[in-house]
């Protein structure tokens, strides 16, 4: 529907254009050429209709060709070159019909003879050229035009649609794990200890609704995102028990600055996963957060497991949901995972977070 739309619209101004060009072109002759004959206006008419043929003509045969899939210098020695033929073919199919009617005593020029020698047909031509050229020029322009910006749309819709994919892709492969040993361990608490099931179930109803509101969502405020953390790290330390310790110091002024949805919660997981569900002895994680200069600062560390010992800056942190968090970041933010002083520490940079 959009291109017989496009299509009928050029057809409408293309008509309209030659039909301009042709009232032009026979004022000219009648001010300048010494009045009008019938020679005069089967030119300007038949000219107008041939010219208006050849660039619709010459407009789909780009379109089948892909030609806007090119390179701006191919584009143009195209057009070019197709202009060049046009006017050509414009001139050839003019002489065919215009020689055989003065032949015929069908029109004439007023009493003057026709000039049909090489210079003049050279002349035609290059007239002819000019005017199909400048005509070609403002069309193909406003198609270049439309295409950029189309295929611009088409670029964010696809960069939308695939965020929207891995972040749902994400959530699909975190939430099961988390929900799977969720279920276990309050299977073992519903009959050992129904007061803590009970709260279990609201922490872990309540980190769930959370993943469903948000699942469009772009962005979250810190607030928000404690607070599900808080839940999330609820239901874990029914898994882990003594095993996990956690430490948390936000900045009350950070409270309503924006970062990405599940940003925090992923850098958790991550620390549960690397750091304690790997240490028999378990540790301590601490989640700190600040603004300064309209810039969030959130670090999350957490001690270094066995199996992280030997990991280094160039070789840590590239798994799906840190992958994934590197992509919401845009340029301005920026993302780092490195040990410092026997611990693994997260450190996430969010520009323009602060809010009065």
């Amino acid at each position: 529907m959009p291109g017989s739309t496009s299509t009928l619209r050029f057809w409408l101004l293309n008509t309209l254009g030659w039909a301009l060009f042709c009232v032009v072109s026979l004022s000219l002759t009648r001010v300048f050429g010494g009045g009008s004959s019938s020679g005069s206006t089967l030119i300007s008419v038949g000219l107008g209709v041939l010219l208006c043929g050849i660039s619709g003509g010459l407009r789909g045969w780009a379109q089948r060709r892909h030609w806007w899939q090119l390179g701006f210098a191919a584009l143009l020695l195209r057009l070019a070159v197709a202009v060049l033929l046009g006017a050509a073919l414009a001139q050839v199919l003019l002489a065919g019909v215009l020689q055989p009617a003065l032949a015929l005593g069908w029109v004439d020029f007023g009493g003057h003879p026709g000039d049909f020698r090489p210079a003049a047909r050279v002349a035609y031509w290059l007239n002819t050229a000019l005017v199909l050229g400048l005509w070609t020029a403002l069309w193909a322009s406003l198609h270049s035009v439309r295409h950029a910006r189309r295929a611009e749309l088409e670029r964010l819709r696809a960069e939308a649609e695939r965020s929207a994919l891995e972040r749902d892709a994400l959530r699909a492969r975190l939430n099961p794990h988390f929900v799977f040993n969720a279920l276990n361990n309050l299977r073992a608490l519903i009959l050992e200890d129904p007061e803590r099931a009970r709260q279990m179930v609201t922490d872990l109803s309540r980190t769930l609704r959370h993943a469903l509101e948000h699942a469009r969502s772009e962005d979250a405020v810190l607030a928000d995102e404690l607070a599900v953390v808080q839940d999330y790290l609820a239901v874990e330390a029914v898994h882990y028990e003594q095993r996990l310790q956690v430490h948390i110091d936000v900045d009350p002024a950070a409270a309503q600055a924006r970062l990405p949805v599940m940003a925090l919660q992923l850098l958790v997981e991550n620390a549960i996963k690397h750091g304690i569900a790997v240490r028999p002895g378990g540790g301590e994680i601490r989640v700190s957060a600040h603004c300064s200069n309209g810039m969030l600062r959130l670090r999350v560390d957490n001690p270094i497991g066995v199996a992280a010992a030997g990991m280094d800056a160039a070789t840590a942190g590239h798994g799906v949901g840190l992958a994934y968090l590197r992509s919401q970041l845009g340029s301005g933010g920026r993302f780092q995972l490195q040990p410092v002083e026997g611990r693994m520490q997260a450190l996430l940079e969010i520009p323009q977070c602060a809010r009065a």
